[in-house]
């Protein structure tokens, strides 16, 4: 029995919720988003509620009853607060340059890496070695946060590299003397 699944979601004011055929779409004053539903999942809107239920017990069906509930939970949360990952970059030379469309990284290579900035993303500098990644849809925003942390994982001897801001890097011990 899914926990997740039978969790019944609110509807915050400023936040509408369609369901045509097997679509969800979710709209906000951040924007929309919307998810395809598998068919043997059933979603109900009661006033500022909805209750995701399933009509098979099968595996795949029980796997998507939680799935879906969080997806739409996300697409909720997404629409009117919206989603944030911030990132920090430590190591002598290292920086962030933020441009409209490209995200260029000095990383201690021989030269700079440049990233395409997705459209649904906003990326923000609040300075030279910290950045914040923002959007709507979670999956993307940390997808993006996943792949600029790409460029130059952090290393444990060091601590060197791209982290994300609450992460905690491990670090080791280096070669001693005898």
């Amino acid at each position: 029995m899914s926990r997740i699944g039978n969790r019944v979601l609110n509807i915050p004011a400023g936040v509408t919720v369609k369901i045509d055929n097997n679509t969800v779409t979710v709209k906000g004053n951040k924007g929309e988003l919307s998810f395809e539903v598998t068919p043997n999942i059933v979603i109900a809107i009661e006033e500022d509620k909805i209750t995701i239920t399933r009509t098979k017990e099968d595996k795949k069906t029980r796997e998507m009853h939680g799935t879906t509930n969080a997806l739409i939970a996300n697409m909720i949360k997404g629409v009117s607060e919206g989603f944030s990952k911030g990132l920090e970059i430590i190591g002598v030379g290292y920086r962030f340059n933020v441009k409209p469309k490209v995200l260029t990284i000095n990383a201690g290579y021989s030269h700079p890496v440049n990233l395409d900035i997705p459209s649904s993303v906003t990326v923000n500098g609040i300075s030279n070695t910290e950045i914040v990644i923002e959007g709507i849809d979670k999956c993307q925003v940390g997808e993006f946060a996943a792949n600029v942390r790409k460029v130059r994982p952090p290393e444990p001897y060091k601590g060197k590299g791209i982290r994300y801001k609450d992460e905690h890097v491990r670090r080791k011990e280096g070669k001693k003397d005898k």
